[in-house]
């Protein structure tokens, strides 16, 4: 289950990306920074989530 959560994650984080991108290049630039520091939130929670537990 764990691991479908942080695919689905990684996935959404590169959706979210390619639609930063997008918006960049139709003229936004407030909304698509946001969406850029979010996806960078999500991999880091990815990879916290990730990382080993002793």
């Amino acid at each position: 289950m764990m691991t479908w959560v942080l695919s689905l994650s990684m996935l959404v984080a590169l959706a979210l990306i390619a639609g930063a991108v997008a918006q960049w290049r139709r003229g936004g630039r407030g909304k698509p920074a946001l969406m850029v520091v979010l996806a960078f939130v999500m991999v880091g929670n990815v990879i916290l989530m990730g990382l080993p537990v002793r």
